[in-house]
């Protein structure tokens, strides 16, 4: 559907978001692994006794191309984590916190950071690695997680959708985590081992895609996850949990299908660097997008001899050692099984963790602590199409040096001649945990519920104006985007998506405010089952082709029970707040100048004339005001199935500029039961 829209049919405007911003890379870690005519460069990870160094010269390393050493020409060392900071709030910390479950403030873009895939491999799962695995990630999430760090939990079965997108808050990635269930199509069973004797128990796998597909499957997974981490600056991090991922069974897929099967969001490259088993591949992908894999073998420690749950009456007619027969075949599987992960870890500067049941998350957390960036000049020979191998070393004892195998001799000048579809990308941004970032895009979603609509997903997208391509029409302004919007339940199905294209057509005035204050836009999907639902948005320029995603999960609740239920929390300037009509509809005031009122409104499902409201304002978990309890007068209202509400929080003179959060409960003092009230939370900045 293409609309040719004026400004007051659309949109409105506002300042972006101060999330907004965090999109923006520093200058300094937009590249780490380069291959260029000029400039070979890699990133190296140097340990004592299993601890990171950190405090070394240029002076103290040596760098080798195929057994030649080169010279190092480039030289630095990049920290992902604060001198002072620690992996998690303490206790004290955590005591002071008043809020609980209070969202994070947003990631500061010039704070140092990880950025961490974690991709479960449920389709490689046992049952019993599937609850280890997710008792291990709850520890990690609660635990040892810096309030900057991005993190994204990635499924590989299923619908990509199921992704979850980077972020920072505890609370989405704890959900993630809850969300993790064993796949009754998984390529391993209830336990890591099947008993001997084991006939059956009881699940019907005809409805299952055979073992090599599920595996080519789990491939696919890590080709679309490293492709939206390539798109992100600096160097990133894929933490791989599986029981199962070997290296020996055959490719089942050529090179120019594999790159067809993972949705040619890259399109192939020259020959040699598509031939060989698909591990290859994926480690191919991983050193050109910067990021370093590390597997975990969730198969833990094992017991790998007879147990009480086996048949212990070994067959007739068969070895004497069946037992020692047992035990070999055992410790053989385990091997096989864990040689895949090893090697896509090995040759891109990770490692593997085996034979721990505690998974040693800590351990790859701290070696992403930061890493030295080691360059130098390549010869005519580096670009002959052959894989090189590449090797640093350091000359102080005691030291090792880890970095990635090599690189295959084709420039990335080379590679970049060939270029994704326009639908490649738009598909990329939809489905991808990682937003893209040509355009500045901000995110507010939420449910919403009216009569004649029934409940939606309404979604304010914010854009920046100045990343936007306008051209002069009859003295007017003009841009034409395209809007997508996919809505995923939590099997990671496709629920709703839509797709609009609009040409705004703005006045000098309003192309100049644009440019100023940026573009605000509202877009509404039908949520016809109540759920819980990540939203999924990419807009893209028409004419530069740049795109932009955000996404985020939205709770729709089932209002045919009665119980109590908030839309989400739209913020209002003066003028609007006034209209309830707007109000719900318009896109929503996101910034707001220090000593003026913070008006905002929702809307109530099954209310009743009971409730009382309390609205707080946080910042970094901490309340920094409360407002009184106000009974919510109804007496004008006469649909208490939906009752809207406003109010108003003074933003005193001496409340800092900077990200903040406003806490809206909602308490229903009558009840006869008790009951939880119900918080709603949204995000705004303050500004002078």
């Amino acid at each position: 559907m293409k609309q040719k829209l004026t400004l007051a049919l659309l949109l409105s405007f506002c300042a972006l978001a101060s999330v907004a911003a965090q999109t923006k890379p520093t200058a300094d870690n937009d590249d780490v692994v380069r291959i260029t005519s000029n400039l070979v460069q890699v990133d190296v990870v140097v340990t004592k006794d299993g601890k990171p160094v950190t405090n070394l010269n240029a002076e103290d390393f040596e760098i080798y191309e195929d057994g030649k050493r080169q010279n190092i020409t480039n030289f630095a060392f990049i920290s992902n984590v604060p001198r002072n900071g620690a992996s998690a709030p303490d206790k004290a910390d955590r005591a002071e916190t008043t809020v609980p479950d209070a969202p994070p403030g947003p990631a500061k873009p010039d704070v140092p950071h990880r950025t961490i895939a974690v991709v479960v491999d449920d389709l490689g799962l046992s049952l019993e690695s599937m609850n280890g695995v997710r008792k291990q990630l709850q520890k990690f999430v609660a635990e040892q997680l810096q309030p900057n760090d991005l993190v994204a939990i990635v499924r590989t079965s299923g619908e990509i959708g199921t992704l979850q997108q980077l972020t920072n808050d505890r609370r989405l990635l704890a959900r993630a985590v809850d969300q993790l269930r064993w796949n009754v199509c998984s390529r391993m069973g209830i336990t890591v081992f099947p008993r001997n004797g084991q006939v059956g128990i009881g699940f019907d796998w005809d409805s299952c895609i055979p073992d090599y597909e599920s595996e080519r499957q789990t491939k696919r997974a890590l080709h679309i996850v490293l492709d939206g981490l390539a798109r992100l600056p600096g160097r990133k991090s894929l933490i791989f949990m599986s029981d199962d991922l070997p290296f020996s069974r055959e490719d089942w897929v050529s090179a120019y299908e594999s790159a067809i099967s993972v949705g040619a969001i890259n399109a192939p490259g020259p020959e040699s660097m598509n031939r060989g088993d698909d591990l290859k591949r994926i480690s191919e992908k991983a050193i050109r997008g910067s990021v370093v894999i590390y597997s975990v073998d969730t198969q833990g420690l094992q017991y790998t001899g007879q147990t009480a749950a086996d048949n212990a009456k070994p067959p007739r007619f068969v070895d004497p050692n069946f037992f020692n027969a047992v035990l070999r075949d055992r410790f053989y599987k385990m091997q096989k099984r864990k040689e895949g992960a090893e090697v896509i870890a090995r040759l891109t500067g990770g490692f593997q963790v085996t034979n721990s049941n505690g998974f040693q998350l800590d351990r790859i957390l701290e070696d992403q602590s930061g890493y030295y960036l080691l360059g130098y000049r390549p010869n005519d020979e580096t670009f002959n199409r052959k894989f090189h191998q590449i090797k640093a070393k350091v000359t102080r004892s005691g030291m090792s040096a880890r970095t990635r195998s090599g690189f295959f001799g084709v420039s990335e000048e080379e590679i970049k001649k060939s270029q994704p579809t326009s639908l490649d990308e738009n598909n990329l941004a939809l489905i991808s945990p990682f937003a893209a970032r040509d355009l500045e895009l901000n995110l507010t979603s939420f449910f919403a519920n009216s009569k004649p609509e029934g409940s939606v997903v309404r979604s304010f997208i914010y854009l920046d104006a100045a990343n936007l391509t306008f051209t002069l029409v009859n003295d007017r302004h003009e841009t034409s985007l395209e809007l997508h919007g996919v809505i995923f339940g939590e099997n990671g199905a496709v629920e709703e998506q839509l797709k609009h294209t609009a040409v705004l057509s703005l006045r000098e005035n309003e192309y100049q405010q644009a440019l100023r204050d940026g573009l605000r836009l509202r877009l509404d999907m039908p949520a016809k089952h109540p759920g819980s639902y990540q939203v999924r948005i990419a807009v893209r320029d028409a004419v530069s082709m740049k795109i932009g995603s955000a996404g985020q999960f939205v709770a729709v609740p089932d209002l045919k029970t009665k119980q109590l239920a908030l839309s989400g929390v739209v913020l209002r300037d003066e003028a609007e707040a006034a209209s309830q009509t707007a109000v719900m509809a318009a896109p929503a005031t996101r910034r707001l100048p220090v000593n003026s009122d913070l008006r905002f409104s929702f809307v109530v499902y099954n209310a009743n004339p009971n409730l009382v409201l309390q609205a707080r304002l946080v910042r970094d978990g901490k309340i920094v005001k409360t407002g009184p309890q106000i009974a919510i007068d109804v007496a004008k209202q006469k649909d208490l199935d939906r009752l809207f509400v406003t109010s108003a929080l003074p933003l005193s003179p001496d409340l800092e500029p900077g990200s903040y959060y406003l806490q809206v409960t909602i308490t229903d003092r009558t009840a006869k039961t008790k009951q939880p009230p119900v918080i709603k939370w949204v995000d705004f900045e303050i500004v002078k």
